[in-house]
């Protein structure tokens, strides 16, 4: 079965490796210059660096849709630069899911492929997918919701050991980013993460680093550009989330659900 996920940041890869394990073949798409965060544990840094593995899972930057077809039979993920989605029509995926995150939907469509499943807020089932799969931590995370909404975005990070919107990080000023520590670092609060057009962004509790933007990225004021995990745990740097898993599970769930349509 050939699964189309659009993104491949952490969420999206957490998805893509319960699929893979389960026996999908996974194609990706993202932008030419991800914004991910997290990214020891996101296919997208494929196509910073053409390749890159998480929990053993190597993926692949595809630079064709042939080539593509030809890294998923080999047993790998396939990574695209398709902001858009405009690969499924030539692909032809059995299920796509929009994995974006973008708290809206960005032109993800019924018609997109036999099934279609959106994760998390700005979806509809029913209206513009088959299912939506939920994104909220809490008791609900990671349900298969088959007619309306996902949970609305409220604008606040989960809490994680205590601390929710100040374990995130964003960038202080409009510039290039420029980092200066390194994922899976521990931090203090005060220490200078990163520098954006010579303006520090300092670390806002004490943890781990967990997630940085990589250098040269053009930011905005207030973008979310790191993310510090207070629990410490350094290996959890380099391991898909719990968060991650769950979305996962729900999403291979609803691909259950549908599989006689698939099967048809």
């Amino acid at each position: 079965m050939l699964v189309e996920i659009r993104g491949a940041g952490d969420i999206a890869t957490g998805i893509a490796l319960r699929l893979h394990r389960a026996g999908c073949k996974v194609v990706m798409c993202d932008l030419p210059t991800p914004t991910s965060i997290r990214r020891t544990v996101c296919f997208s840094e494929a196509i910073r660096l053409g390749e890159c593995e998480v929990e053993g899972v190597r993926a692949r930057l595809a630079h064709s849709l042939a080539e593509a077809r030809t890294i998923v039979v080999s047993g790998e993920v396939a990574v695209l630069v398709d902001p858009e989605g405009a690969s499924a029509r030539e692909l032809r995926p059995a299920v796509l899911v929009d994995a974006i995150l973008a708290k809206r939907n960005l032109g993800t469509t019924m018609d997109m492929a036999p099934v279609v499943i959106g994760v998390g807020p700005g979806f509809t089932a029913g209206r513009d997918c088959h299912a939506v799969v939920e994104t909220k931590r809490g008791h609900y995370l990671g349900q298969v919701i088959l007619d309306g909404p996902a949970a609305p975005n409220t604008g606040i990070p989960g809490v994680i050991a205590g601390h929710s919107a100040d374990r995130v990080l964003r960038a202080p000023a409009d510039g290039v980013f420029e980092p200066v520590l390194q994922i899976g670092d521990v931090v203090r609060a005060g220490q200078v993460a990163a520098t954006v057009a010579g303006v520090p962004m300092t670390c806002t509790i004490d943890g781990v680093l967990r997630g940085l933007l990589q250098a040269g990225v053009e930011v905005t004021a207030g973008m979310k550009s790191g993310d510090i995990d207070p629990r410490c745990e350094r290996a959890h740097c380099f391991t898909a989330s719990d968060k991650a898993r769950a979305v996962g599970g729900g999403v291979l769930e609803a691909i259950c659900m549908f599989t006689s349509r698939l099967e048809g």
